[in-house]
């Protein structure tokens, strides 16, 4: 479970946590050998998509609640078994990833001993040496970046970013697509197929550092290129050609796919 653990706006280590099963109240929906996750074994024998409101009813009461009642003034947050929380020193973080330890076993459930970790947010003013400087939770990785203030000075930023577990599937979502053997169907029968993702895309992953997912999402105009390369004779498969033409026609249509319409041409053939 990723779990956020702060007192302060400014975040000085982290906690991340990812929990398993064990035995104890609460499993009794349960297969007495199962091993994986809670959220996988729940998902796995209930099944459809009740499984993630009982898991999350169950963890409303084994963590959001308790975490409520006992340490008021920690913030966090919890998404399914993934969750962090911000501490304003190392030495709280262990106290309270101790405490954490001993009530979700108390709940029947163990933090995972492999992904649970203290992460030191380190930035411009964090500086010290840590063994963990950065972590992944949902879809993006949260560690020091470059970043620009209003006043236009650079300075090092504990910052957000698409991850590259996440980057790496939507390129393989692009790939599946297999447009580049869409030669019957027109530009503007792939802008209809692919336009919802792209969508989506954009409006989870480009809230925040939208250059790094610019240059995944640019990926499709390299599958586009190769697409009208077989699909025109005129091109005679030259992809110079075929990325000079969707250039030209990203001009003259913009909003025809959605990367284009926020800015992610196709490069000059």
């Amino acid at each position: 479970m990723h779990l956020p653990v702060s007192g302060s706006d400014r975040l000085k280590d982290e906690v991340h946590v990812n929990l398993g099963t064990a035995s104890g109240p609460g499993r009794q929906t349960l297969p007495r050998n199962a091993q994986a996750t809670f959220y996988a074994a729940v998902c796995s024998v209930v099944g459809g998509v009740i499984s993630p409101v009982l898991f999350n009813l169950y963890m409303h009461y084994a963590f959001d609640s308790w975490m409520a009642r006992h340490f008021p003034e920690t913030s966090f947050v919890r998404y399914a078994d993934d969750g962090l929380v911000h501490c304003k020193s190392e030495a709280e973080a262990r106290r309270l990833l101790e405490a954490i330890g001993a009530r979700l076993k108390a709940c029947g459930l163990e933090l995972h001993p492999e992904k649970t970790r203290i992460v030191y947010c380190r930035d411009g003013n964090r500086k010290k040496d840590y063994p963990y400087t950065s972590f992944d939770f949902l879809g993006y990785t949260f560690r020091g970046r470059l970043a620009k203030s209003k006043r236009g000075i650079y300075f090092n930023s504990f910052s957000p970013a698409l991850s590259s577990k996440a980057a790496k599937r939507i390129r393989e979502k692009m790939r599946m697509w297999d447009i580049g053997r869409w030669t019957d169907a027109g530009i503007e029968d792939i802008a209809e197929r692919v336009n919802p993702a792209l969508r989506g895309w954009w409006n989870y992953y480009a809230a925040f550092y939208m250059s790094v997912f610019k240059r995944v999402i640019g990926h499709l105009n390299d599958i586009l290129a190769k697409w009208a390369a077989r699909k025109y004779r005129r091109f005679k498969r030259s992809r110079a050609k075929a990325r000079t033409w969707l250039r030209l026609l990203a001009a003259r249509a913009p909003d025809l796919l959605y990367h284009w319409k926020v800015g992610v041409l196709p490069p000059a053939g």
